[in-house]
């Protein structure tokens, strides 16, 4: 056969070929498309546009329990796993649902991760949705139960708290009628009075304090705060207290380092680290406070010699109304928010507080805060009072 002839022959035989493959393709494709509709059904309309814009956990299970659309807070919580809900409690409730057609609501608890220990509370609804579909929505409950446990937990232990001083005042009032005629009983009472009185004044002053720490504006127009005053004015507000027990205190470390915030808050928070440590000293101990600059944060740190802190109790030191020994601290007027007024005040500045201890040896409470960026406009100025009454070569530590 001619070439002429077999090129025609060549391009008729491609064009059958391709015509064929070419019907091969469209009815895959139109099978394909048929498998897609029956694997992956869709919702209602408007329902994934719901679904992706909500903040709470949102589910659609079809009749056989697939789920055919998540939203990102079902994800984010882990209630779906290989297009299944994950937890039989959730499942229970859309099967009740499929079943009856009654919505139906509950609160479940159910494990945060699949190997974590912690959980979660969620509030769960489910409903139809069109004839074939069930919506499960979940709420997340777990933040808002914790601070209600909190909140129960700081009435019952205020409650407790201002029993004592309250209980007192009144006791020593009924006392001093039948004593009006005995000086030496009257002034006696009336000390007990004074003491008790400014007991119960530093519990709601701390109270107010904390109060206003855990507020969204607690620092609401930080300013630049020299490190140097708030020391040397917390120093100076514990020099009394510490020449009463023979403590020494000692100030040494960096000159002019500055941090953003607030220095009254920041202030009592070094104040109360301070006097912790003269009331756990010795007679004749000393007490060290120490400043320094490292990577871009500022630390202050209380060092004492006092009895220390076992190390079981050591994560709660920082919890409201605890006490490592409950009755030092009661003798000693202690309210048991001093320290969590210091991790409160650090926190709201950016920062954290960590605290070492050796039993019988002593401890130290670090504070740690972020440096401000801006450079002084003035000298440093020179602390007063603390570093006056000890040279600044001093090692706090």
């Amino acid at each position: 056969m001619d070439s002429p002839w077999l090129l025609v022959a060549a391009v008729l035989l491609g064009l059958i070929i391709g015509s064929g493959f070419a019907a091969a393709l469209f009815y895959a494709a139109r099978r394909g498309e048929r498998v897609a509709r029956v694997v992956t059904p869709s919702v209602p309309d408007g329902v994934s546009q719901v679904l992706d814009a909500l903040e709470i956990a949102g589910i659609v299970v079809d009749p056989s329990g697939n789920v055919v659309k998540v939203s990102p807070g079902a994800l984010a919580l882990g209630l779906v796993r290989d297009g299944r809900i994950a937890h039989t409690e959730i499942g229970r409730l859309a099967d009740e649902v499929r079943d009856t057609g009654v919505p139906i609501s509950a609160d479940i608890d159910i494990p945060r991760g699949r190997f974590s220990d912690a959980t979660l509370h969620l509030g769960v609804r489910a409903a139809r949705l069109g004839t074939r579909y069930v919506l499960v929505l979940a709420q997340d409950h777990t933040e808002s139960r914790r601070l209600d446990e909190v909140r129960r937990d700081f009435i019952a232990n205020i409650s407790h708290e201002l029993k004592t001083p309250i209980g007192a005042v009144g006791l020593l009032a009924e006392a001093l009628e039948p004593a009006a005629d005995d000086a030496v009983q009257v002034r006696k009472f009336a000390a007990r009075l004074r003491t008790e009185a400014s007991r119960l004044a530093r519990l709601t002053g701390e109270i107010i304090d904390l109060s206003r720490l855990q507020a969204a504006d607690a620092l609401h127009q930080p300013e630049l705060v020299t490190v140097d005053q708030v020391v040397a004015a917390a120093l100076d507000q514990n020099r009394v207290a510490a020449e009463a027990t023979g403590v020494s205190l000692v100030f040494a470390g960096d000159s002019g380092a500055r941090v953003y915030g607030d220095e009254a808050l920041l202030v009592v928070a070094v104040h109360n680290l301070i006097a912790n440590a003269i009331t756990y000293s010795p007679p004749r101990g000393r007490v060290g406070v120490g400043v320094s600059r490292k990577g871009g944060l500022v630390e202050i740190a209380v060092t004492d010699q006092g009895v220390g802190i076992p190390e079981d109790d050591r994560d709660r030191v920082f919890e409201r109304f605890f006490r490592v020994d409950q009755a030092r601290s009661r003798n000693t007027g202690g309210t048991g928010l001093g320290l969590s007024i210091v991790k409160h005040t650090v926190q709201n500045h950016g920062g954290e507080v960590k605290v070492w201890s050796l039993v019988g040896k002593g401890s130290t409470f670090t504070i740690r805060i972020p440096e401000a960026s801006e450079k002084p406009l003035t000298a440093p100025i020179p602390v007063t009072g603390a570093s006056a009454a000890t040279p600044a070569h001093d090692n706090a530590r």
